[in-house]
């Protein structure tokens, strides 16, 4: 599937680029508007519809899609935000190729409709949505009518996903790449079922685009992901050490199940000497390493054998765990900081930020994310900026989990069920992300592979969904990863 995601600017930059290479403007926005009208006739049998239309290019689409949909017999309605002799352009040419009534957009224009295609504004929109257009679109939403949007919901910002009073639509149609809005919240609850469809943009332009944004896919890091070898061993699949808390013990214990599921090929547990019977009784494949006083834990650090790192799952948030934090990374191997590891450092983000020198991961949830990062701007500007700051790939974790790298690529991801609001689910995620790290995947392709994974496996369970059932359901999700073809 395409992968990349285009800002609002950069899709402006696409439609330029392909009017340049010989596509006229006018014939970009006849393909757009087929293929809106395609994708209704597709689902919906011919019935009243009323199509919206604003004042500038998403409304020019509008006027396309009403004028198809009547050549195909449908009984069509056309409301518009203004006079036609305010559209300009290409908008203003499809215009005057509908031959049927234009109306005033307002409420009346709903009356009799079993549809409704809202095309009214674009990407683009940062204003809130107010008068006229507010109430129709709010009429329609009250009266249950069928939304199609054209590009993005009204009020949705292609951006952010942030709303500006939109309603929900349940399809959206957009052209040549989704934009971040169609994933983030809440833009994405809003979108519906979102079709991406080709209207003659070239695909050479990509290149001269040059987006660092992307849709979380295996399409992206499959080719990196570790598989076993002929000839390996437990250690040439990797060694993943874990810090274990006490008295927490299950955090800890799930990522170690889920770091050996993910492939590595030995975990261990540090722990204090207190909890050797807890995790022993627990865990099998799992080694666990008693402790017997805290400065036992550095010297283990030794051991070069050990190729990526884990600790926040039930470690607590004091000292002791900033400290063991403090020298994992200063070992330069890729560490991983989860839960109570960030919140560690929320007295001195800047000692976090100046240990890291090497590889390193921070999955922080929102409440984690504001501790010791700025929390202002929206989710992929923050995420961005805290992994610019820090060094680090950050896990900014949620229903759209963003994963945004140091050198300013970013992924957002959109596979998670809401079955994953569960306790426990991000030390499994840790875990999966730690097992890939071991095996010597890149961290920001481990990240985004590790996320991806978690949601496909709580997808292939279902409802009843608990944070242990995930690590038993990664060999399905591998299984079926590496089926040919």
């Amino acid at each position: 599937m395409p992968t990349e995601l285009l800002d609002v600017r950069q899709m402006s930059e696409a439609d330029r680029l392909a009017i340049a290479a010989g596509t006229p403007a006018v014939v970009l926005m006849e393909n757009a508007g087929k293929s809106v009208a395609r994708e209704i006739q597709r689902r919906w049998s011919a019935r009243p519809v009323t199509v919206l239309c604003g004042p500038g290019n998403n409304g020019g689409d509008g006027f396309v899609v009403a004028r198809h949909l009547a050549d195909a017999g449908w009984p069509v309605r056309l409301a518009l935000v203004g006079a036609i002799e305010h559209l300009k352009g290409e908008a203003r040419h499809h215009a005057e190729l509908w031959t049927q009534a234009v109306e005033p957009l307002s409420s009346a224009a709903l009356q009799g409709a079993e549809l409704v295609v809202d095309a009214i504004f674009g990407a683009g929109l940062s204003r809130a949505l107010d008068g006229p257009t507010a109430e129709t679109l709010a009429n329609a939403a009250r009266m249950r009518l069928p939304i199609v949007a054209v590009d993005v919901p009204s009020g949705v910002m292609g951006d952010t996903g942030e709303t500006v009073g939109a309603v929900a639509a349940v399809l959206t149609v957009t052209f040549f790449r989704k934009k971040p809005g169609h994933l983030l919240l809440p833009g994405r609850a809003l979108c519906g079922e979102v079709v991406v469809t080709d209207i003659g943009t070239p695909l050479a332009v990509l290149a001269e685009i040059a987006p660092n944004t992307f849709e979380n896919d295996p399409a992206l890091w499959l080719a990196d992901l570790p598989r076993p070898e002929d000839g390996g061993n437990k250690y040439t699949r990797g060694h993943a050490l874990i810090s274990g808390g006490y008295p927490m013990t299950g955090a800890a214990r799930m990522a170690a199940r889920a770091a050996a599921r993910a492939g590595a090929g030995l975990v261990t547990i540090a722990v204090p000497e207190v909890a050797l019977p807890i995790y022993a009784a627990a865990l099998t494949s799992i080694m666990v390493h008693p402790l017997a006083a805290p400065e036992d834990f550095t010297p283990l650090l030794n051991d070069r054998r050990i190729t990526a790192m884990l600790i926040g799952p039930g470690a607590g948030a004091g000292a002791a765990t900033r400290a063991r934090a403090l020298a994992m990374l200063a070992t330069g191997r890729p560490t991983l900081l989860d839960a109570d590891a960030i919140t560690a450092f929320k007295d001195d983000p800047s000692l976090l930020d100046a240990a890291i020198t090497g590889p390193c991961v921070m999955t922080p949830h929102d409440g984690e994310f504001r501790r010791v990062f700025d929390p202002s701007g929206d989710k992929l500007t923050r995420t961005g900026a805290a992994a610019h700051r820090s060094g680090a790939v950050i896990v900014l974790k949620g229903a759209d989990t963003v994963i945004a790298a140091p050198d300013g690529r970013a992924i957002i991801n959109a596979n998670a069920p809401p079955s994953l609001a569960t306790a426990g689910s991000g030390d499994v995620l840790s875990g999966i992300v730690l097992g890939l790290l071991a095996q010597g995947m890149a961290p920001f392709l481990a990240a985004a592979a590790g996320v991806w994974l978690h949601g496909a496996a709580a997808t292939a369970f279902g409802p009843g969904l608990m944070a242990e059932d995930l690590p038993d359901l990664l060999p399905g999700v591998f299984r079926r990863l590496f089926e040919p073809g």
